[in-house]
């Protein structure tokens, strides 16, 4: 399995540190000297690829620098970055699922990783206050106390079950890591929902950037969301983040969806990483139509600074 967590510093006063596991060559400092004992005129070029693969590009022409590559290789979840959520349940009143670690709901094999939700023959229990049991089931992953980062290029690839009928519900998203909580609440403390993707609606995928105290009072296309994101179920859509103090921009598919350039407090801290499996809420309620067990398969995650 492939995976890079470059450790990164922050001057004291931030007070951040970022991950774990360091796998960094020293590179050349291009001041040494070639033939005759003349200087070299300029440092060596920077490598155009690193532990992610060909490095993408930013706008200034410089590239970005991989420090978190998963690839899903072999058949086993790597707890020492994913942690499975097994605290919530998803849905709605009527119907809804319990997260849980299970090789039902988490797995990996062929290259992906895979969270599904599905009817159980039988009511299981939830780790829940109020909700004690259920016959439905799902699968969610978090890097939570295992990797954060502020600012950065966060892009994954994955397929979500193909399906017209409500019920289904995925989502890739980042959410405040709680060691550098200053105490703020949801929705004023951030969440950056890159991509989150409906059965009823087979052909979008939604980013969702939710911020100050009043959320923006509700969903703003090209503020806070977007509702022409191309995306359609049943195969592999890649989405990505480019995220910096001044501003946000969700890409699908290459095509930039929604730039935010609110440069809102909520958007300076660092943030962990999610993948969700989910039953549907609200207007998307599973009403027994779509099909279950369903799906949704990640093909990698890769994050750059």
């Amino acid at each position: 399995m492939k995976r890079l967590l470059v450790i990164l510093f922050s001057v004291a006063v931030l007070g951040h540190v970022l991950a774990v596991n360091v796998d960094v060559a020293e590179a050349s400092n291009g001041n040494g000297h070639g033939k005759g004992g003349k200087p070299k005129d300029s440092q060596e070029p920077e490598p155009l690829t690193d532990a992610c693969g060909v490095r993408p590009m930013k706008a200034d022409g410089s590239l970005w620098s991989c420090t978190l590559v998963d690839e899903f290789e072999g058949t086993a979840l790597d707890r020492d970055l994913w942690v499975p959520q097994t605290s919530f349940v998803t849905g709605t009143e009527t119907a809804y699922a319990c997260y849980r670690d299970h090789p039902d709901n988490i797995s990996v094999s062929g290259g992906s990783l895979h969270l599904t939700v599905r009817k159980e023959n039988k009511a299981q229990p939830c780790a829940h206050p109020s909700y004690k049991e259920s016959i439905y089931t799902s699968g969610m992953v978090s890097t939570w106390r295992k990797f954060s980062q502020q600012y950065g290029r966060f892009e994954a690839r994955m397929t979500v079950q193909a399906e017209t009928q409500p019920g289904l519900q995925e989502a890739f998203w980042l959410w405040p890591d709680d060691r550098y909580s200053d105490g703020t609440h949801w929705p004023e403390a951030g969440e950056i929902d890159i991509a989150e993707t409906y059965s009823l609606y087979p052909h979008l995928a939604i980013p969702f950037l939710h911020y100050t105290a009043n959320d923006n009072g509700g969903p703003i296309p090209g503020l806070n969301t977007a509702w022409d994101c191309v995306a359609h179920r049943g195969v592999p859509n890649t989405y990505a983040l480019e995220w910096s103090a001044e501003h946000l921009e969700v890409f699908v598919n290459g095509t930039s969806c929604l730039l935010n350039t609110s440069g809102d407090k909520a958007f300076n801290t660092p943030y962990i990483v999610a993948f969700t499996q989910a039953l549907g809420t609200s207007f998307n309620g599973y009403d027994g139509r779509a099909t279950l067990p369903a799906t949704m398969s990640i093909d990698y995650i890769k994050v750059w600074n």
